[in-house]
Order: structure tokens, then sequence, then C-alpha cells
């Protein structure tokens, strides 16, 4: 929705026709009173020449140390690892998670074909994908989406919009990630009831950082706890 202007009152354009008047005024009184002044010498073109500080510039960062460098790596070398002994998830990947192609990633929204468009717009880049089982009824899907980012801040509008719709399912808690600046965590406490199947309690985290918006599920047939998802949103966000 495009943002909406105020439209300026008459009050505000006689103040600032006014300011234009005043300042025509004071640029003429200038001129005249430069016109009887003796011309101001200028100084010498040539300048002294400033000796170069001795010694070695700062050292270039190592690539470890270098953001820019990790994240436009392997992205799925990012991912935080899955749990030993833990089973594969719904989306079938190995220890170093899969790649997701945009048609994919927009096939995992309500509206594909809407969000496939949208993420056209927002320069989707990239994405990577790990989800894994535990505890024998609980599954987890974390993912990385990487924007370009050349004219929107795409990974910030991603985090942002991820907020709205956990905080509209209702019947949440929600906490700060540490860290973060804006990312959430939530634990929903009314599970989604479907006939023939168990209840399904969820909880999901979302944060960013530079280009890279990070997205996390937890289903499970029990109440997911605080910590869990906590724990497993801030050990992905100190990967990035």
């Amino acid at each position: 929705m495009a943002a909406r202007v105020r439209r300026r009152g008459r009050t505000t354009l006689l103040i600032a026709t006014a300011a234009v008047l005043g300042t025509i005024a004071g640029t003429c009184a200038g001129y005249l009173v430069q016109a009887d002044r003796e011309p101001t010498r200028l100084p010498s073109l040539s300048q002294p020449v400033v000796e170069q500080a001795k010694g070695k510039g700062p050292e270039p960062l190592s690539a470890a140390q270098d953001r820019r460098v990790k994240v436009d790596g392997d992205l799925r070398k990012l991912l935080v690892e899955r749990p030993k002994g833990a089973g594969d998830g719904a989306y079938a990947t190995d220890d170093e998670g899969e790649w997701m192609t945009l048609a994919e990633y927009a096939d995992s929204y309500t509206k594909p074909g809407d969000a496939f468009r949208n993420l056209v717009g927002d320069e989707f880049r990239r994405a990577a994908v790990t989800t894994w089982s535990e505890s024998g009824t609980r599954d987890v899907e974390v993912r990385l989406v990487q924007y370009r980012q050349e004219e929107k801040t795409a990974a910030a509008g991603n985090a942002e919009g991820q907020h709205y719709w956990a905080e509209d399912l209702g019947d949440n808690h929600s906490w700060s990630v540490p860290g973060t600046g804006d990312g959430m965590a939530y634990v929903h406490d009314e599970p989604q009831r479907v006939a023939g199947y168990q209840p399904l309690y969820s909880a999901q985290a979302h944060a960013w950082r530079g280009d890279i918006a990070m997205e996390i599920w937890i289903y499970d047939t029990k109440p997911v706890p605080k910590k869990t998802i906590m724990d497993l949103a801030e050990r992905q966000m100190e990967r990035l």
C-alpha cells in the first residue's frame, strides 16, 4: 500500500513563500556589501605535501572473519547442525541440508502463485533447508532465505511478514531472540485439530541478518517448550 502523503496547507505555503523572499533579499544585501570591499587575496594553489604515515595498513579480514565471504559461500553450511541420532524430517535432507528452488519455496505458501510473483519482486536469490524428527513425535524445519537486496531490504521484510502471521494465529506466547534486534520466537498453545489425527502443537521463530532471513518451525503432538524454540533460534543466528 502506498504511503500516505499529508497535503500541504495554505499556511505552510505562505510561510514557504516568505522564506524564499527573505533569502532573495538577504542575498542581494550580501552582494551590495561585497561590492564595497577590497578583493580578498586567494590562497596559493600549491599546498604542502603531507607525508604518508609509516607502517603497514590494517590486515585484511580472513575468510572466517569476513561475513561477506561467509554468506556468499555455500548457504547450506550456515544451517544449524541436526542433532545426533535425529531421523529424517518431512522434507528429505541430508546432514548438510538441501537447496530449495524459488518454485519449491513459493509452494510452501498457501497461495504459491502470488508468493512466486512476490519473491521475484523481492529479488529472491536462493534458499537452503534442513529438517529432522526427534523424540518420536517432533518435526523440525529450519530455512535460510537469501535475497539480492539491490533495490529493497527484503530479508527484514520477510521476517516482518512472518511476525504478522505468527501473531495472527493467536493463543501464543512470544519472546525476543537475543542478539537479533527484532527477531521473535513464538509458542502456540492451541493445537491444530484435524479429524483422524492427533492434535498438533507448534512453535516458530523468525529473524534476519544482512540479506538472510531465518525461518524455524517445530511441530509436536505435545506442547513445545519455550527453551526448545529459543535455543534453536539462538544457535542458528550465531552461525550467521
